[in-house]
């Protein structure tokens, strides 16, 4: 395995340039659902436990195969060296099964199975070699190269590259609890989170809400658990308390950021008298004026507007207040062009105001942002 040696002045990171043997990468090949693929003569985790499974369209796994039969050069592949006999793909997971699944007959290309082609066809493939880097160094110099090499092709993810640097028993688990189709936590969760599995996002989801948006450090501080049972009972509380506080459901809670609203207001709604919060709702939705129906949970909790987005008077309707007041704001008595007023709900629209003409008056933009209830 020819090398040669690359240095990064600002990391202090070794990244090594190889290239790889496809009949090297394919040898001791298994592909297994609940353990992950592994290759390169066992040493290399393709797609560790629970990690992203193939999403490939035929289409895009026939150029790869297509594109190594020509001879021509594929993208750059990158690894991880975890130990002196352990690696792990980081960028090229898809082109490597890909490749691993038509060299043992998985599936065909114009008719044509691995096995079916010229023995000089076959050794062409298995010849090939692949360029791949391979980086070892701490857990920020590797998440911080990462990074700047994440700039092509299908892009990984944010928590798929966090998921190459803090490998160990925790996020094992933690893939096992978050990353998989079936898993428990979407099984209890998914009429409340917005989130693409496979792409790690309801890991990140939960991350974010349990460490307060410190995903880094709270996968640094957990990397050597045995398990990853904290962050799953978290999330299961955080999904109990909203069924308990808000028991009728309804599309509008699927993909708030109820993890937020859990740290935050707890106690406030564990306050809420279930049958009294209803009723606030239901009026909400019915209320032409609340434009983001879905803002109506974080106001419930917060008594803040802002989340409701309250329907704005029409231009024509400030005109014809503006006309009425004959520029004047009747807050400080000062004159200005209609460029420098805002529409203002005479009587509030949280005790009842409309967002109808006879209840618009003209403001001045500092007297209106200055009124309490904005």
């Amino acid at each position: 395995m020819a090398a040669s040696l690359l240095n990064t002045s600002e990391e202090k990171m070794k990244i090594e340039l190889h290239n790889i043997k496809i009949r090297d990468l394919v040898d001791g090949y298994i592909d297994n659902d609940l353990e992950g693929v592994t290759g390169y003569h066992g040493h290399l985790d393709i797609r560790p436990k629970y990690q992203r499974e193939f999403v490939y369209k035929d289409e895009q796994r026939d150029a790869v195969i297509d594109t190594v039969r020509k001879g021509f050069p594929l993208n750059v592949m990158y690894w991880v060296k975890n130990s002196d006999t352990a690696f792990e793909v980081l960028d090229g997971q898809q082109r490597t099964i890909s490749i691993c699944r038509y060299v043992i007959g998985d599936f065909s290309i114009n008719e044509k199975y691995f096995h079916t082609l010229t023995k000089d066809e076959q050794k062409q493939i298995l010849d090939y070699e692949l360029t791949v880097y391979i980086c070892e160094g701490k857990d920020s110099e590797k998440l911080a190269w990462f990074k700047t090499i994440n700039i092509a092709g299908a892009q990984l993810t944010p928590q798929e590259l966090r998921n190459a640097v803090y490998t160990g028993p925790w996020l094992t688990c933690a893939k096992r609890d978050f990353s998989k189709r079936g898993c428990r936590a979407q099984a209890v969760g998914d009429k409340f989170v917005r989130c693409d599995l496979i792409r790690q996002e309801l890991l990140e989801l939960a991350l974010k809400w349990i460490s307060g948006g410190k995903i880094e450090q709270y996968m640094a501080d957990h990397q050597f658990d045995k398990n990853a049972n904290e962050l799953w009972l978290y999330f299961a509380s955080v999904i109990d308390w909203v069924k308990l506080v808000f028991p009728t459901y309804r599309k509008e809670m699927k993909g708030l950021q109820w993890g937020d609203y859990y740290n935050e207001y707890r106690d406030v709604g564990n306050a809420l008298s279930a049958e009294e919060t209803e009723a606030k709702i239901s009026k909400l939705m019915m209320d032409e004026d609340v434009t983001k129906k879905s803002g109506i949970y974080a106001y419930i909790l917060t008594g803040k507007e802002k989340y409701l987005n309250i329907r704005e008077f029409s231009p024509a309707m400030k005109r014809e207040a503006y006309e009425r007041q004959k520029g004047i704001c009747p807050a400080c008595g000062k004159h200005f062009d209609i460029d420098e007023m805002e529409g203002d709900h005479i009587t509030p629209w949280h005790i009842g105001g409309k967002t109808e003409p006879s209840n618009c008056q003209m403001l001045c933009k500092d007297c209106n942002r200055s009124k309490s209830g904005k």
